[in-house]
């Protein structure tokens, strides 16, 4: 088991947080989290499936008819969608200093799972468009009592992305 947290807005918005289950990682399987509420994107808008590491949640979306933009440090995950319609690839260090490589894009679904760069937050809330949705799954405090991560820079304090989203998500 893990301690972690989620969070969904949707622009117009509702907001949602709740606790989460972790998928074996075994599997390419989209986080229950994510597929329980993927509906709330927009049909046919793009999705930023951001730290995408192998996908499996651009592919989701991809299967659900939404075009696809998968971001991370590393593609190689995602290399096999290179090239297929309606999938952007863009290669990006988030936490190297730098500005956010989408500034000013918006997108019907931002989905962030198993990822935490708090100066990233505004950016990601900032990315959403009117009427879409942001998807946030990550770990919380006491996920160091079942293991990794354990060190609090990566970990969700209590009510951290509700704070994020407050007055700009609903």
């Amino acid at each position: 088991s893990s301690a972690r947290a989620g969070i969904l807005a949707g622009g117009g918005m509702q907001c949602q947080a709740g606790p989460m289950t972790l998928p074996d990682p075994r599997h390419d399987a989209p986080s229950p989290w994510i597929r329980r509420f993927a509906w709330l994107v927009p049909a046919g808008g793009t999705v930023l499936d951001l730290a995408c590491g192998a996908g499996r949640h651009a592919r989701h979306f991809l299967g659900l008819g939404h075009p696809v933009l998968a971001l991370d440090r590393d593609l190689a995950g995602v290399a096999d969608l290179e090239g297929q319609p309606g999938v952007a690839l863009l290669r990006a260090d988030l936490e190297d200093g730098g500005a956010f490589p989408l500034a000013g894009r918006r997108f019907a679904g931002v989905v962030v799972t198993n990822y935490l760069w708090r100066p990233l937050l505004p950016a990601l809330v900032a990315a959403g468009a009117p009427g879409g949705c942001l998807l946030y799954e990550t770990f919380a405090l006491g996920n160091e009592r079942f293991g990794l991560p354990a060190n609090p820079d990566h970990l969700l304090r209590p009510h951290e992305l509700l704070d994020a989203v407050a007055g700009q998500l609903r």
